[in-house]
């Protein structure tokens, strides 16, 4: 299976984190939605952001020290969809600047809003599919 992929952690408290070589930023709490993808394999990627101990490698790892994973959505495709979906969420929350998007032009692939709801709302207006863990 390949396509893309929005994890939605959620951070019970403020907190300032260092996140790899953006430094230090600070978090309100609330909910992040992250758009990530897996051409390789999707299922392995969002397997390794729900396991508790990994090597820190991308800017979701040292964010999800802190947050917790309460949902993941995602979508079947052969190819990379995740700076169209990152554009959509920014249209209509608040990102944080350069997250998790070193790789292309986006401003940011990690988006905020103090409500669950209103993410998972447009998540699912995406089309996208809630994953089930077959463990």
């Amino acid at each position: 299976m390949k396509g893309s992929y929005i994890l939605i952690a959620g951070l019970n408290k403020n907190t300032r984190i260092k996140i790899g070589k953006l430094g230090l930023i600070g978090f309100s709490s609330g909910y992040y939605a992250y758009v990530g993808s897996g051409l390789n394999s999707l299922e392995n990627r969002i397997k390794r952001h729900l396991r508790k101990n990994k090597k820190i490698y991308w800017h979701i790892d040292y964010l999800l020290k802190k947050a917790v994973i309460k949902e993941v959505f995602y979508k079947n495709t052969l190819k990379k969809e995740e700076c169209k979906l990152a554009k959509e969420l920014e249209k209509h929350f608040r990102s944080i600047k350069d997250f998790g998007c070193s790789d292309c032009k986006c401003r940011s692939h990690l988006f905020y809003d103090k409500s669950r709801q209103r993410l998972r709302n447009k998540i699912i207006k995406m089309r996208m599919n809630k994953y089930k863990s077959k463990d």
